[in-house]
């Protein structure tokens, strides 16, 4: 599947795209990858994503996952 979102990881590991021309923080071992179409995930902040029509798209925002250490 050819993704027409342009994305990018930082030597941190940290995932970031270009939505809607602006960056924005995917996250970091929630990303799926590779991406396929159908694909979501919520970030550490609670930003909801999904791959839809080969583009990712943020759908949403929810509470943040809790952490158990």
């Amino acid at each position: 599947m050819a993704l027409n979102t342009r994305i990018w990881m930082t030597g941190a590991l940290d995932w970031f795209a270009f939505i809607d021309g602006e960056e924005v923080f995917l996250g970091r071992r929630e990303v799926p990858t590779p991406l396929e179409e159908g694909d979501a995930w919520t970030n550490e902040f609670g930003d909801m994503f999904k791959v839809i029509d080969s583009e990712i798209r943020l759908v949403g925002k929810t509470e943040p996952p809790k952490k158990y250490w």
